[in-house]
């Protein structure tokens, strides 16, 4: 049984279910109600033990409000799961505004008996290097994963297969 968010959660996620066109530009908002509305196929997407608990899911915080994307249970994991969606590459001002909506999730909403909460930033691109800076070394809540809205071609998954082989060598101890 899974124990580890990363155990659980794709990265890339593919979108393809969706139907949205590959040149358009999608405002997030369109992404998410074309996530809305094939939310099955989105939890299947998303791995083993979702369930959906709200959308657009609002946090009072002392007189300002906020907006929670979308917000998941998974009961294999026994934790809320958040999902922010961000059209453009992410930044670390989202990484910063999806770390809050985790902690007041943790301080507000969650039981004692629950695991922590984890943050999912869905993003259309990301630099791997920021992600790394910008959360703690320890993080084990936050991630951020890349949504593509087509299968890649046969050259693209040649390519990184390439490098995960060449990721693998380079942590292999040498003779």
């Amino acid at each position: 049984m899974p124990t580890e968010p990363l155990e659980i959660i794709k990265d890339p996620m593919v979108l393809e279910f969706l139907g949205l066109k590959r040149e358009a530009a999608y405002y997030e908002k369109d992404l998410e109600q074309a996530l809305i509305t094939h939310l099955y196929d989105f939890i299947l997407e998303l791995g083993n033990g979702f369930s959906f608990v709200a959308r657009q899911k609002r946090l009072h915080i002392d007189g300002d409000d906020f907006f929670v994307d979308l917000v998941f249970y998974n009961r294999l994991l026994q934790c809320f799961v958040i999902i922010e969606i961000k059209a453009d590459k992410l930044s670390h001002q989202d990484l910063g505004q999806l770390q809050m909506y985790v902690n007041y999730f943790d301080r507000f909403e969650k039981q004692e008996f629950e695991n922590a909460t984890i943050g999912i930033l869905l993003c259309a691109d990301k630099n791997d290097a920021v992600v790394k800076i910008t959360l703690p070394q320890e993080n084990k809540t936050i991630i951020a994963s890349k949504y593509q809205l087509y299968l890649p071609t046969e050259k693209q998954l040649i390519e990184e297969v390439k490098k995960e082989i060449e990721k693998m060598d380079s942590k292999r101890p040498k003779p």
